[in-house]
């Protein structure tokens, strides 16, 4: 599987257990469909730039970096149209984002194929 892949699989996966943990909530209880679908839409977002990343750079550091910074840019934009509804959530939508980031620009640095060497013949 290459790095885009994996990218895309992690950032599924984790971006809806992020999704998941607004059941702590009670007020998002009613929409957390549209919040795991959000999430996870979201996740596969930071894994597809972290996997194409990865393919060009191979750096553990710089992926956890480009990562979370993919995950807390995404994160803030939906902690704003969140806002615009009433009350801010920012932490509490944006710390999961970074850390789901985070995690995903690692697995994309450490897991998956990288891109193959083209030759020019």
């Amino acid at each position: 599987m290459n790095k885009i892949v994996v990218g895309l699989i992690f950032g599924l996966i984790l971006g809806a257990i992020d999704g998941a943990t607004a059941l702590f909530y009670p007020e998002t209880r009613p929409v957390i469909v549209g919040i795991m679908i959000g999430s996870s839409f979201k996740g596969m977002l930071v894994g597809l730039f972290s996997g194409w990343f990865a393919r060009k750079v191979r750096s553990t550091g710089w992926g956890i970096v480009v990562g979370s910074s993919l995950g807390l840019l995404f994160a803030f934009i939906v902690a704003v149209m969140d806002a615009s509804k009433g009350k801010p959530h920012y932490l509490e939508i944006m710390l999961p984002g970074f850390v789901v980031g985070a995690i995903v620009g690692f697995l994309t640095q450490r897991m998956g194929t990288p891109a193959v060497a083209k030759s020019g013949a």
